[in-house]
Formats: structure tokens, sequence, C-alpha cells
């Protein structure tokens, strides 16, 4: 596709987000619309993010558990961007209404890099030597495309449908965490709403983060010492409602929450 017409849509991403609007699905309007087309859009936009003086805080990985690819009907993992904006600390009282539009609620774990990684050939054991620790972490996702009817290349050009995250104050060694079998619980007002555990992203959180070093390495990008890189949900979405409290608890890792009020 043209590069100007790339800088349209991504514009239009740009600006559906700052409005809370939704558009209709990239690819209904451009039936020759690439992934190669989509990641371009992606970083126009994010470079939309950066002139308004945001900065780069680290990557996420969508898309990595079945139950959410079955949700969506996409079938392979993507990637975005994390920027100091759409990052809160645990407890944060979010404005529900001041930016999310169709937001959903993910559990994932964070980590928290100490060194650089670039693929290819980035294994599970890389990842680990590489970080300095690891978090629970809910990211809220958010989808500037319609009903959330995408394609893997609308959500790609969507910054990976990424919203904003919620990062836990306890940080442990990756060293010391069973990322296969941890456990994870989230509840809604004391509520269970939703229980994981590691293997549902890629066999292993680990793995997640390996995928995205060496999906980068090909362009020559690297993930970056001090970058947080989210690795992906380990339950389904969980749609969000303006009243949600929401806490989470991984089990050898640390707890997380949030939730939402009023303007």
């Amino acid at each position: 596709m043209k590069q100007s017409r790339l800088e349209e849509l991504a514009l239009e991403l740009y600006q559906a987000m700052r409005k809370r609007e939704v558009l209709t699905p990239i690819t209904e309007r451009e039936a020759e619309f690439s992934s190669e087309d989509a990641y371009q859009v992606s970083l126009k936009f994010l470079q939309h993010r950066l002139n308004d003086g945001e900065r780069i805080v680290g990557k996420k990985i969508g898309l990595t558990s079945k139950v959410v690819q079955d949700m969506l009907n996409v079938h392979q993992p993507d990637f975005g961007f994390l920027t100091d904006a759409m990052m809160f600390e645990s407890g944060a009282e979010i404005v529900f209404d001041k930016e999310l539009i169709q937001a959903k609620s993910e559990g994932e774990i964070a980590f928290i890099l100490k060194n650089d990684l670039q693929g290819p050939n980035i294994t599970a054991k890389d990842v680990i030597n590489a970080t300095e620790s690891v978090a629970a972490c809910f990211e809220i996702v958010d989808s500037r495309i319609k009903d959330w009817k995408i394609k893997i290349q609308d959500t790609v050009a969507d910054n990976a449908s990424c919203g904003m995250f919620v990062l836990g104050k306890q940080r442990v060694s990756p060293e010391h965490v069973d990322f296969k079998s941890c456990k994870m619980v989230i509840k809604n007002k004391g509520e269970i709403v939703a229980t994981g555990q590691g293997s549902a992203a890629l066999g292993s959180p680990l793995n997640c983060v390996a995928w995205l070093a060496n999906t980068l390495g090909q362009y020559d990008i690297s993930l970056k010492a001090g970058d947080i890189i989210l690795s992906g949900s380990l339950a389904a979405m969980i749609p969000c409602k303006a009243d949600d409290d929401m806490t989470m608890e991984i089990e050898g890792i640390g707890s997380v929450s949030y939730r939402f009020v009023s303007q």
C-alpha cells in the first residue's frame, strides 16, 4: 500500500483513541492490507503519541493464550508498544470514561529486563538471564475497532489493542518462579471472576518473551534493558465495567489491583 494511505490510517487510529471513538475494521476497507502494512501503521500511530510527549517504556505481547485467540478468532501472537502514559501503579484509581472505549481486563506477568535481548535464537533460559524481576500485572486492553471485529492486521495496526497497564509493586527474581504451573486468581469486588496459570501463554510466559525477541530480531530491533515486557494473558479477557474493583494474585509472584472511578 502507498505510504500516504498508511499514514492516513495511523492518524485515524490516533484520533479515534483521543476522541474515544471506534472505526470500521481496516481489513473491511482495505482488501490488500497486509501484516507488514499493519506494523507500519502501528509505528506511525505510535509516533503520534511520541509527538505528544509520551515515551516508550516497554512492549506487550498479545494473543498468546488459546482462550483469547478463540474469543477474537485471531490465531497468532502480535505485539505493541507501551508508553509512560499507559502505565499505572498497583492500587491506582482510574477514570473509566476518560480514555477507555470498549475495554477488557487481562491478568499477566510483566518482565522487567536488566539486559538487552535480540533474536534470532533467543531461548527461555536467555529470557531468565536477561530479566531483573517479574511482577503481577493487569493489562487493560482496548480496541479502536468497532465491536472488536478484528483480524490480525486490525489489532496489529491498533498497537495490539493496548489501552493501559497496572503494574504490581512486588518484584521477584525469575529464578524462583515456576512459570508453567504458577496459578492466577482474579477477583472483582472480592468475587472470583477468572483463574489461569502460566502455561496458558504459549506454554510459558518465557516462551512469549522469547517469541517477541526473535520476531523483533527479524527487523533488527532488540528488547532493551529497563524495558517492561507484558507477556500475555493467562486467562480469558474480562469485559470492563465502570464500577470494577479488581485484584489479582499470581502464585510465587505477588498481587496487583486497581479500581475504576467516575470523572
